[in-house]
Parts: structure tokens; sequence; C-alpha cells
């Protein structure tokens, strides 16, 4: 009972140690400052135009391609399709002839 208390106290202790922080704060308020920055927000002329293409030597091509040109089609199976593969498939595999019971 005796140490529940001692460790209660030095608990205390360090609760009230830790709220004071070591040093006593001062009660004076403190100006908050926000710099300014005037440029951030003002009107600018716009910058010039630049390519952000790679120059390619002396051949360029012109137009684009629609993406059906260009990625052949997919053609997935239904998933009842996969279903029943998987569960035929399951019914062929060779069963256990033992059956062990704890």
């Amino acid at each position: 009972m005796k140490t529940a208390l001692v460790v209660l106290f030095l608990l205390c202790a360090a609760m009230a140690f830790g709220q004071s922080g070591g040093a006593v704060l001062t009660s004076q308020p403190q100006i908050l400052e926000i710099p300014s920055h005037p440029e951030h927000a003002s009107p600018k002329a716009m910058a010039a135009e630049q390519s952000l293409l790679v120059p390619s030597g002396p051949t360029q091509a012109h137009g684009t391609r629609p993406l059906w040109e260009l990625v052949p089609p997919k053609h997935e199976v239904p998933l009842g399709d996969v279903a029943r593969a998987l569960k035929n498939e399951h019914s062929n595999v060779k069963k256990s002839k033992a059956v062990w019971e704890n």
C-alpha cells in the first residue's frame, strides 16, 4: 500500500512538473506577424510559348490515330463460363481414398 502511494505521488509530481514546462511563461501577449508577399498574386505578362515535343529529326508525323487501330481488341471470357470450367476441373480431380477423423 505504501509503495502504491509513493508511486502515485511520484506520478502526480511528474505530471505537475510537465505542465509547468520547467520554465515560467510570461503573461505578456505575443503579437503574430504574418509575412506579406505583395507579388504573390499580382498580374504579369504571359511567358513565351514552348514546345514540349522532342524534335525527331527530318520526319514529323501529322494527325492522330484512333485507339482502336493501336490496341488489339480484348476478348474476355464471361464469369459464368470461368466458374463452370473451374467446377468441372474440380470434379475431375482425383479424390483421396482415406478419410482421417480426429
